[in-house]
């Protein structure tokens, strides 16, 4: 995507957009709609709230496969969760940063999907 610079305001919202996941999208989309800094990021919030259950959910489903294994899959069903758990951080805080940048670059991983939403 082209950078561009944005001003602080969208910068505030980008950075609602982000760390508030879904209900940042729904702040930017009523109150920023015309900003295409802000809805960049809102959209980028929104496919991580997104990638965050789709996470979960497979983690569940990884948990309850090994968690029939005594002691090792317990162990194994908490390191899936944790790393789940902590990937999704990651991402968020990065995208916390990017936010705040001044230009529109997509999260690691997930941001493909956020410049894919056509709203």
């Amino acid at each position: 995507m082209a950078k561009k610079k944005s001003s602080d305001d969208d910068k505030i919202f980008a950075f609602l957009g982000v760390f508030l996941t879904v209900v940042g999208f729904l702040i930017v989309m009523l109150a920023k709609k015309d900003s295409k800094y802000a809805m960049y990021y809102g959209k980028q919030g929104l496919v991580l709230f997104i990638a965050w259950i789709v996470a979960w959910v497979a983690s569940l489903i990884l948990g309850a496969i090994f968690a029939f294994i005594p002691v090792f899959g317990w162990i194994f069903s908490l390191l899936i969760s944790l790393a789940v758990g902590f990937g999704m951080f990651i991402l968020w805080i990065v995208g916390l940063i990017y936010s705040l940048s001044g230009e529109m670059k997509p999260i690691p991983i997930i941001g493909q999907f956020g410049e894919r939403i056509n709203i």
